[in-house]
């Protein structure tokens, strides 16, 4: 029956003797195999060595899909190095291209072994249809794939470095990370922001070690050639503060750098090995002026704020101020709005800012999850190669993306080299730092940052919890009376949740006739000239959770 049926004068080879209903049901069996299995309709209608072709092809990109679907479940940072590897990913590129073009022709002629002309003309009208649709969606999948693979490799290649992998020290990924403006008026690129981020090679565990930009007296290691300049740290006067490293070095000192993609970024890089007492091994540069591009292009960022944060915009009518306010509480943020969020420091300090910044940065990578980069991917990589340049190298790309799934598991621990964590802006820490103590510190920190640090934290939270339960206990029993409010906030300590808040009940929260604070009213005592008024309500806007 079978070699009847598919024997050269069957209906599956010679459908003109077939009644229409057969006929119809040939056209869509030989649809579907082309569409599942491109060259199974030409093996038993067509012709045999086109579809014998046809068939290994598809069989060997299943054989590819099974296998890169394993690594995915098994070691996905294995498939993402190989996929991150640049002639991994022209080749790939030129053969989803090459796919694209096999399988519309591969379509192509089984709709001539349909033999439409034989169908119902109700019939042959809904099966041209289908085959255009299919090779519409089919082509344009494979296609553009192809685009994606050529466009990540020109961004990638442009973003990260092509050297060896970076080793961990220590068990940890030090990293310096600088956001800053290369702006008009600039002469070279100006970091606004510096922290390293210490990663915990096994865990992903991230503590954030900030630097002020007006930190003084910048220890250079040995083996770097600044040192030769200046020995006893970068201690010109007050010109010499840290984020001033990057353009001065650029300026003055690129000779002694020979052959160094981003003189200005490597000595900032060993600045901060010395600072923070770790091993930097690697850089990452974003320029702020496309840091709202990349934040669209995650499709934003959401934070909860603790406090008032001023906005600049149009002037209020009538006045001559222009600051607007992002209030408490929760918020989707634009890149523009993020960007305003991080950088704000009206009538706070820059150690507010840097709160904030470090808030911003970890909401970003909570937004970096494997479905939204695959969904916006284009766009990221559009953004991502005017935005940043880095130093790591993009062999490792599967390493670290695989380490970023694990941070966004945990928060960030915390530590600014200057207020709140080392005494209060009047202090003047940053102006006459003490190395040793920050050394110490951030070793305290790090150690902090790994699986067993993070048990050792919340055994002792817990302890901590029943002390008190136990103690509240004893007061009610004996029929003392308790105060609730006489104790420390939940929030732990400066490091671990980056902000050193007053007690609530120095922050104003309402207005002089017991209203809640509201825009208009900061805006009002904006114009009234009550700068210090509002100085105190916004004492706590570097408190920020992100999402």
């Amino acid at each position: 029956m079978s070699n009847t049926v598919l024997g050269p004068s069957g209906p599956v080879r010679d459908p003109r003797r077939a009644t229409a209903p057969v006929r119809t049901k040939r056209a869509w069996v030989l649809w579907l195999l082309t569409f599942l299995i491109p060259g199974g309709a030409q093996v038993v209608a067509g012709n045999r060595r086109l579809g014998r072709i046809a068939l290994s092809v598809t069989i060997t990109v299943w054989a590819a899909l099974v296998a890169a679907l394993l690594l995915l479940l098994i070691r996905r940072d294995w498939l993402i190095s190989v996929i991150a590897d640049p002639n991994v990913q022209l080749v790939a590129a030129w053969v989803l291209a090459a796919l694209a073009v096999g399988w519309a022709i591969i379509f192509l002629n089984t709709y001539s072994i349909i033999r439409p002309g034989l169908l119902a003309p109700g019939m042959k009208v809904i099966v041209t249809a289908a085959v255009v649709i299919a090779v519409v969606v089919g082509t344009g999948v494979l296609g553009y794939g192809s685009y994606v693979l050529f466009k990540g490799r020109s961004a990638l290649s442009g973003i990260f470095a092509s050297g060896a992998p970076m080793k961990a020290s220590d068990g940890r990924y030090n990293i310096l990370v600088m956001g800053g403006d290369a702006g008009t008026g600039r002469l070279g690129l100006r970091p606004d922001s510096s922290a390293v981020w210490s990663i915990d090679a096994k865990s992903g565990r991230i503590a954030v070690i900030s630097i002020p930009r007006n930190l003084q007296n910048a220890p250079f290691p040995k083996s770097s050639p600044m040192h030769k300049i200046y020995p006893e740290g970068y201690n010109c006067g007050d010109e010499c503060i840290f984020n001033s490293i990057y353009p001065t070095v650029d300026q003055k000192y690129k000779d002694l750098y020979p052959g160094t993609e981003s003189p200005g970024a490597q000595a900032t890089m060993e600045a901060a090995s010395s600072v923070t007492g770790l091993d930097v091994g690697a850089y990452v540069v974003v320029d702020m002026a496309g840091f709202r591009e990349l934040i669209d292009a995650l499709g934003g960022v959401n934070i909860t704020a603790g406090g008032w944060v001023p906005v600049h915009g149009k002037y209020w009518e009538g006045t001559q101020v222009r600051n607007h306010w992002y209030s408490p509480g929760k918020h989707h943020f634009t890149g523009h709005q993020a960007l305003w969020y991080a950088r704000s420091r009206d009538f706070t300090s820059d150690y507010h800012r840097i709160r904030r910044q470090q808030c911003i940065q970890q909401a970003m990578i909570n937004q970096f999850t494997p479905s939204n980069v695959l969904t916006k991917f284009t766009a990221i990589m559009e953004t991502g190669e005017d935005v940043i340049h880095t130093s790591l190298p993009q062999k490792q790309l599967g390493d670290f993306v695989n380490l970023a799934d694990k941070a966004r598991k945990h928060s960030f621990l915390r530590l600014t080299l200057g207020a709140p964590d080392f005494g209060t802006a009047a202090d003047k820490f940053s102006t006459y730092p003490d190395y040793d103590q920050i050394h110490t510190r951030v070793g305290r920190l790090v150690e902090r940052a790994t699986d067993s640090g993070a048990a050792k934290d919340k055994k002792a939270a817990e302890e901590k919890k029943a002390a008190e339960a136990s103690k509240k206990a004893e007061k009610k029993s004996s029929g003392a009376s308790t105060d609730s409010s006489s104790g420390t906030s939940s929030g732990g300590t400066a490091e671990e949740s980056g902000s050193a808040l007053k007690k609530n009940n120095e922050i104003p929260t309402t207005q002089p006739d017991g209203s809640a604070i509201t825009e208009e009213y900061l805006v009002q005592l904006e114009v009234n000239g009550q700068t210090g008024l509002i100085e105190q309500i916004v004492q706590n806007n570097d408190a920020c959770k992100p999402e």
